[in-house]
Parts: C-alpha cells; sequence; structure tokens
C-alpha cells in the first residue's frame, strides 16, 4: 500500500502523471461543450482520473455496457483512440529504457487499453 502511494506521487511529480490528466481535462472539456460528444468528455475524465493514480488500480469491463458503447468506441479509436494509445506506447518504451523509468513505463503501458477503448468500462482499486 506505501509503494502504490509513493509511486502515484513520483508519478504525478516525474511520470507525467499531471501532465496526462490536465491534458484528458482539457480534451473532456471540449467534448461536453460540443454536447453530442458528452459520452467521450465522461470517458475523458475517466483517462484524466486513471492517468492521475495509476497504480493499485485497474480497469475491467462495466456490466451492462451494451452495443452503444461498442459502436463508440470504434469512432473513438477512429478520431482519438488509435493516437492515444500509440503515444502511450511510446512514452512506455522510452521509460522502460532507464532502470528508474520501467515503473513509469509500466503505467504507461496500463493506460494504452483504456486509451484506445475507454468506453464500456470502468476504473476499480486492484485486489
Amino acid at each position: 500500500m506505501v509503494i502504490r502511494f509513493v509511486l502515484n506521487v513520483l508519478w504525478l511529480v516525474f511520470g507525467g502523471g499531471l501532465v496526462l490528466a490536465v491534458g484528458y481535462g482539457i480534451a473532456a472539456l471540449i467534448c461536453f461543450v460540443l454536447v453530442i460528444t458528452i459520452p467521450f468528455g465522461v470517458a475523458s475524465l475517466r483517462l484524466a482520473v486513471y492517468s492521475l493514480w495509476p497504480f493499485g488500480r485497474t480497469l475491467v469491463p462495466k456490466p451492462g455496457a451494451g452495443v452503444g458503447s461498442g459502436l463508440a468506441n470504434i469512432l473513438w479509436v477512429v478520431l482519438a483512440g488509435w493516437w492515444l494509445a500509440l503515444s502511450h506506447i511510446l512514452a512506455g518504451i522510452a521509460l522502460c529504457v532507464t532502470i528508474i523509468g520501467i515503473p513509469f513505463g509500466i503505467a504507461n503501458f496500463k493506460l494504452v487499453p483504456a486509451a484506445f477503448w475507454p468506453l464500456g468500462r470502468e476504473v476499480v482499486d486492484a485486489p
């Protein structure tokens, strides 16, 4: 538990967690202003919270997510998801080059599925 807390604090300061959260938050605000994209704004806020504190949490399928979230995810992948996933992969590889950066690289790899397919999922505490 203490290790997760320390890793999350270090992630905020050195791993880019704060920058990611602000970026996802700005994207969420833009989506909320455009009204029709509100579900994407909710997904962006979920990504912002997850990228703020990733250690000790995981992404699981949301019960009751239906066909609508699957179709919206396809639109998400086309418009933004693959760019976000690719940026997390590249950042993860760059961070894993150094021994100190390996935990932060792994955190970026954890964010890849969330960035690629965020709708119909929820962030929960890891066991």
